[in-house]
């Protein structure tokens, strides 16, 4: 990261630059700005919802990995379930996967999701490596 100077609100145009990726006319799958980057919500295909998770958090690492970040760099998670009774399904497949010593922010609510077979979402807000 560029230093700024506060003391003349000078920052870097680096440090300020919004990237967008996998665009879909709609959102951006993937929204980086400075050493931030910002994740819509992630789904995945899969019978029940720790399968559902476990592919959720796969991805994750997936698109974190592409633009520069890990799970240990994760800040915020917000878990969206269908229904609030998976909250400890969910929770078994989180648990051993969140890096220890390196647990996010979370939030976790019960939502009306897109399509009737999405059992979990998440989002998430990570600091670039």
């Amino acid at each position: 990261m560029k230093e700024c100077d506060w003391s003349s609100d000078v920052c870097s145009s680096d440090l300020m630059k919004i990237e967008r990726f996998d665009g879909t006319g709609r959102m951006s799958r993937v929204v980086k700005y400075g050493d931030m980057l910002f994740l819509s919500g992630v789904t995945a295909g899969g019978e029940g919802v720790e399968a559902q998770t476990a592919a959720v958090l796969a991805r994750i690492e997936e698109l974190l990995g592409q633009h520069g970040s890990d799970k240990e760099h994760i800040l915020s998670t917000t878990i969206y379930l269908k229904d609030i009774g998976d909250f400890t399904a969910m929770n078994s497949v989180w648990d051993p996967w969140v890096a220890k010593g390196n647990e996010p922010a979370r939030a976790c609510v019960e939502a009306a999701l897109a399509a009737p077979s999405i059992r979990v979402e998440m989002s998430v807000v990570a600091a670039v490596k």
